[in-house]
């Protein structure tokens, strides 16, 4: 066990091997880096300290007698689906990696190796178990949050929707004024649907205007309601949207494009309920409660003078921000899952190949969510059977989306720019492509591999670019520690 003189603990690790004397080496050495470890030979006796629970780690040898270190952590994960599992073994094939990673391993290591190379695999992977920690208790969190369907659920478990998560859970009970914040597209009237349906007003109407999509005057019109003969084409008395929400939620997006004068009646309601209708001298009250949201920095247009500091101050009584979807990259396999779950195209479900899924989450989505949703649907469509491969994906998206982290959390480096100008972007696809047929040696089914694009895929690229696979091999081989 960790002494009072080691480093702070970072974690609690069974360390299972046959070889017994490496076994304890190894322990002793974790321990005195601050890890808390328990060490077997038996792997029939690790199966119930691991049934018995407490540990964050399993790190295991591959190939021991009666149980091997896979089997062993299948049985361990149905025990505890948060245990991250790093297996050792000497048979670095990639078919041992295949079958770890498929058995729920956060990563392998290469035997021999050296303790600092072990180390930061360890730290990673207590990083992993802290997340799945923290996304059990999300998904408990996200178990209080009722939909009104499950198209409309907020999905992730990324440090920022818990934080979002966290937030609505906190306000949907108030009628506390919310802005909403973020890019166009990463679901802002999700939350503003959330907020409504964890609320007291959640029988009630939830509606939703664009204020961009309006005129000035017909917005005033939406919004207030108008009587008859106010303006040209006014033939009857019609209600506004604060009418039609009374008692509910009046979801009012893209607020930044109101103009200064609407900003102002704006401001009135959300200060003491009371408006006009449009050519109308009577006044009326609303019981609303308003969500607003906008992708623009209010802060800059206050400044600009283009929005009410007022204003801005009312409705940023509760701010809630949502991120880029290429700053919460962990959750777009679940977002995946859930939009083809919730969005198919035909009676059969789809499924996604791996290749596919790496290339969907290397992409950095100047759409977000929105983006991610009509590329899925495309693939859907566009799909032989019903596994959607980078054959049904644009052209365009697979030569923007980048390397992302492998399973041992190193990503794929970078190929080198070439000198050309900043904007000559073919020039760039060109010699990244060229680079990686030089490499393999002109083998095209191990260059598409690596780009992460299907051979079909890499002949339109070789026909674009008028490319002549390099006859000389450069292989790249992994340098790994003998010690």
């Amino acid at each position: 066990m960790a002494t009072d003189k080691t480093p702070a603990r970072r974690g609690k690790l069974l360390v299972v091997d046959d070889e017994v004397e490496l076994m304890r080496a190894l322990c002793e050495s974790l321990d005195e880096q601050g890890f808390e470890t328990r060490g077997l030979s038996d792997p029939a006796l690790a199966a119930d300290e691991l049934r018995a629970g407490g540990f964050d780690l399993l790190l295991s040898d591959l190939m021991m007698p009666g149980i091997d270190g896979i089997q062993l952590l299948r049985q361990s994960l149905e025990f505890d689906p948060n245990l991250v599992g790093v297996i050792m073994t000497g048979q670095g094939t990639i078919q041992t990696a295949v079958e770890a990673m498929k058995a729920g391993a956060f990563d392998y290591i290469l035997k021999p190796f050296r303790l600092q190379h072990v180390l930061p695999v360890l730290d990673r992977a207590m990083e992993v178990r802290r997340l799945r920690v923290d996304n059990a208790r999300l998904r408990q969190a996200l178990g209080r949050l009722t939909y009104e369907s499950d198209r409309y659920r907020i999905v992730g478990s990324s440090p920022a929707v818990r934080k979002v998560v966290a937030l609505i859970l906190k306000v949907a009970g108030t009628d506390a004024t919310v802005l909403v914040r973020g890019p166009s597209g990463t679901g802002k009237e999700l939350v503003a649907r959330a907020l409504h349906g964890n609320s007291a007003r959640r029988d009630q109407p939830l509606v939703t205007v664009n204020c961009a999509t309006l005129q000035e005057s017909l917005l005033e019109s939406e919004l207030f309601g108008h009587e008859k003969g106010a303006f040209t084409g006014a033939d009857r008395p019609k209600a506004g949207l604060f009418e039609v929400a009374e008692g509910g939620t009046l979801f009012v997006d893209e607020v930044a494009e109101m103009t200064p004068a609407l900003q102002a009646k704006l401001l009135r309601v959300l200060e003491d309920g009371h408006y006009r209708r449009v050519g109308s001298t009577q006044e009326k009250h609303a019981d609303v409660r308003v969500v607003a949201a906008t992708n623009k920095p209010l802060e800059d247009e206050v400044k600009a003078g283009r929005f009410r500091e007022d204003l801005f101050f009312r409705l940023n009584v509760i701010a809630i921000t949502l991120p880029a979807l290429r700053d919460r990259r962990e959750d777009i396999p679940e977002l995946i899952a859930h939009f083809l779950h919730t969005r198919p195209v035909g009676k059969v479900p789809f499924r996604m190949d791996p290749a596919a899924q790496g290339v969907l989450c290397g992409y950095d989505w100047p759409g977000n969510i929105r983006e991610l949703a009509n590329v899925l649907e495309r693939a859907q469509i566009l799909a032989d059977g019903q596994t959607i491969t980078t054959d049904d994906l644009p052209d365009n998206l697979l030569l923007a989306s980048k390397p992302v982290a492998g399973p041992a959390g190193a990503a794929t480096p970078a190929p080198q720019v070439p000198e050309t100008g900043p904007d000559d972007l073919d020039g760039v696809e060109r010699r990244h492509v060229m680079d990686v047929l030089r490499r393999y040696g002109g083998n095209k089914v191990r260059a598409a591999k690596a780009l992460g694009v299907s051979r079909r895929t890499l002949y339109r690229l070789i026909e674009k670019f008028a490319l002549a696979p390099a006859s000389t091999p450069t292989d790249v081989v992994s340098d790994h520690a003998v010690e």
